[in-house]
């Protein structure tokens, strides 16, 4: 196989030398059980019949995702003749009188399927570096202090299990109370998200951080102390590169919640995104509707599992111990 071929399966989990064998265990097997699955769903969705009609096989979910593809098109030629409309009156505005005053106005036409993708993945990408800035220094500093450890744990155990449901209403009640602006920076749905994901993603990456600090050999921390390292160069040299595993543990378990929570306050919150794009397919109620909500399920799913690839990647490049196996 080419080494082209193998860069690219490469982040998906498959060896980096591939026979015949190993093609068949990394490429015919997990073919095997997504064939399994469609021929399941779709044996299924034919003995389900709901009040919007017979529930959507593989079938008809592709045929829907051609449909929020075309949607998309559709919308972005329709953006682009409103701008071009637009050109066209300022320039002969400006023909007429070079001095007039010209005006450009935004597109105010929905947002499509694939508009509420990258709205969703803005925001969580957002929610999870910020809880990251705040739960890796705090996990270091927590870790390399037990008394600190031993009062913040309570507190942890606490907010850890709360839901994203619960946090919604208090955050959104802050957000209108306290980002107060005639011109804001940020929409204060994107804000009220923001904050929500990382109230309920910061966690694991805390507790994993601190952790892995906690259990930094001892040899190590000697070592530290025989060289008189400043706490600084200590935490630098000797702490971060000894908690790393740990550390992107807890940054994929993160990751992972906030995508799960963002989705959840959307829908609840009626936040562009995603959720809300589901939420919104619910309430039409058009025969349509439910394969129009199984492509966005498939696609949630297709894109946390790449999110997933991804931190896997890079605790792979910044690893220093090499003959780990991550998966």
């Amino acid at each position: 196989m080419s080494s082209m071929a193998l860069k690219l399966l490469k982040p998906l989990g498959f060896p980096e030398k591939l026979n015949m064998a190993s093609l068949i265990k990394a490429l015919v097997v997990p073919m095997s059980g997504i064939l399994i699955f469609l021929f399941i769903w779709n044996i299924g969705a034919r003995n389900i019949h709901t009040s919007l009609g017979e529930f959507p096989g593989p079938a008809q979910v592709y045929e829907q995702s051609k449909n929020l593809l075309s949607e998309h098109n559709r919308e972005r030629q329709k953006e682009a003749a409103f701008y071009q409309r637009q050109d066209d009156r300022n320039a002969k505005k400006l023909a007429k009188n070079p001095d007039a005053e010209i005006k450009i106005r935004g597109y105010t036409g929905k947002a499509t399927f694939i508009d509420q993708i990258g709205t969703s993945l803005v925001t969580v990408l957002a929610g999870f570096f910020a809880a990251s800035l705040i739960a890796i220094p705090a996990g270091i500093i927590i870790g390399l202090n037990k008394t600190l450890y031993s009062a913040f744990n309570p507190v942890i155990q606490l907010f850890k299990p709360v839901s994203p449901l619960a946090w919604l209403p208090l955050v959104t009640m802050v957000v209108s109370a306290v980002y107060v602006s005639d011109d804001p920076m940020f929409a204060k749905s994107f804000v009220t998200s923001l904050i929500t994901v990382s109230l309920c993603c910061l966690w694991p990456t805390l507790l994993n951080t601190a952790v892995g600090v906690s259990t930094i050999s001892a040899d190590l921390n000697n070592v530290s102390k025989v060289l008189r390292l400043s706490w600084l160069t200590h935490v630098i040299k000797i702490v971060i590169p000894s908690a790393i595993p740990m550390i992107f543990t807890g940054l994929r378990l993160s990751l992972g919640i906030a995508w799960m929570v963002l989705i959840a306050a959307e829908m609840l919150a009626q936040n562009p995104g995603l959720g809300k794009f589901v939420w919104d397919e619910f309430q039409n109620g058009s025969s349509n509707s439910l394969g129009r909500i199984m492509v966005a399920v498939i696609v949630i799913g297709l894109i946390g599992f790449m999110l997933d690839r991804i931190m896997l990647m890079l605790q792979k490049k910044v690893s220093w111990d090499k003959s780990q196996e991550l998966r």
